[in-house]
């Protein structure tokens, strides 16, 4: 059979894509059990799949996650009522059993993979300052060349991670996550509704200006906007909106 024959769909060996997400955590600011963010896992999960890649799930300790509950298309406040793409992972069986059975960040192998990607939600900003193996991981990624990627809070993880050198991997890096305009959002909608009094911030410190503290080139789009940029083997994404753009970034990288 010739490499030419229409009936090969392909050749090549699918890319694979590790993707991590936050265990569960409660938040020092407000007493909430957080989690992951539901699109920030489905969305790049649907992109990679539709490309072929095969991708799998870790997050910091292995075992169950739970997701934010405004991340799901089902939460009262219909925050999320519009996302279908993470009502359909979460209403089919097999890949919603992915995130009770996820993978500990230690145990991943870099050589068997090609794209690694922390997905945020609010639990990173409480739990990744004690990440040690996270930190390790993706700083060890992104040193052997290899397409290296966080999302949303999920670029918590720069704050933290450092090169072999010592030096923080984001120094002199462009980037995005989630920007202050968007932190004030959120904190004036929680004092809108009551949830939390006013003055007081959902966030224990913010992405935009801690990562501008290390000596990174921060970026961002405006509010709620769909943005993800690359600088070299780094990709970051702004925020819950902005999956689907990581993830074709990262398809990009990949030259696929």
């Amino acid at each position: 059979m010739s490499l030419k024959d229409p009936n090969i769909v392909s050749t090549k060996q699918p890319k694979r894509v590790a993707l991590v997400i936050a265990n569960p955590a409660v938040s020092t600011t407000t007493g909430w059990l957080v989690g992951f963010w539901w699109s920030e896992l489905t969305h790049p999960y649907y992109e990679f799949t539709e490309k072929g890649y095969h991708v799998e799930l870790f997050s910091p300790n292995g075992g169950p996650c739970e997701a934010d509950a405004m991340s799901d298309p089902n939460d009262p406040s219909d925050y999320s009522s519009t996302d279908l793409i993470s009502q359909g992972f979460m209403h089919t069986p097999r890949l919603r059993s992915l995130i009770d059975n996820t993978k500990p960040i230690a145990a991943l192998n870099i050589d068997e993979f090609d794209a690694l990607v922390v997905a945020g939600g609010q639990a990173p900003m409480f739990s990744f300052a004690n990440a040690i193996d996270l930190h390790a991981k993706f700083a060890e990624f992104y040193e052997s060349g290899k397409v290296t990627a966080a999302l949303c809070h999920g670029t918590a993880v720069l704050r933290y991670a450092k090169l072999s050198n010592g030096e923080y991997l984001v120094k002199g890096k462009t980037v995005t996550g989630f920007a202050n305009v968007e932190e004030d959002f959120a904190d004036n909608a929680v004092w809108d509704y009551n949830l939390m009094p006013r003055g007081q911030h959902l966030m224990p410190w913010r992405i935009e200006d801690e990562l501008k503290k290390l000596g990174a080139n921060y970026v961002q789009a405006g509010l709620w906007r769909g943005f993800a940029i690359r600088d070299g083997n780094l990709i970051t994404g702004q925020q819950n909106f902005s999956g689907a753009e990581t993830a074709r970034a990262i398809i990009a990288a990949l030259g696929e």
